[in-house]
């Protein structure tokens, strides 16, 4: 492992990030931005407030349909294979098995989801400073 990175681990296919999580990643960041200048763009001109709410609410839509559909499929195959019991019980566990479990781990430690919640956390004091700002200030 170099720089969290896996270079020989038979799993780097399934754990690299492919090109369709990055651009939903994007959709999601955009829409996260969009919903949070709703309020500054409103206060400037309601048309812009619109846009940007339209924008952010149907990216949002677009995103949690493609995280929905990613862990609905990851959710099946844990219960398709009942993986769960089986690794409390320690049963001997297949390469498929043990495939969809380095997939899961893999996705729970992906730097998509820091990126987002960083672009979340710090959009939305942003948000809040310019609404306080806008509100009560100006």
């Amino acid at each position: 492992m170099k720089n969290n990175r896996c270079l020989n681990c038979s799993e780097r296919k399934n754990c690299g990030d492919s090109f369709a999580s990055w651009i939903f990643l994007l959709i999601g960041i955009i829409s996260t931005i969009s919903v949070r200048v709703v309020t500054v763009l409103a206060d400037l001109n309601p048309i812009f407030g619109k846009i940007a709410w339209y924008l952010g609410v149907t990216g949002f839509l677009i995103f949690f349909i493609y995280k929905f559909k990613v862990d609905h499929s990851r959710a099946k195959a844990v219960r398709d294979k009942m993986l769960i019991e089986r690794v409390k019980k320690n049963d001997k566990l297949s390469p498929e098995d043990l495939g969809i479990i380095s997939s899961l781990l893999c996705g729970i430690t992906s730097n998509k989801d820091r990126i987002n919640y960083f672009v979340i956390f710090a959009s939305s004091i942003a948000a809040i400073l310019a609404a306080v700002y806008f509100d009560f200030f100006r």
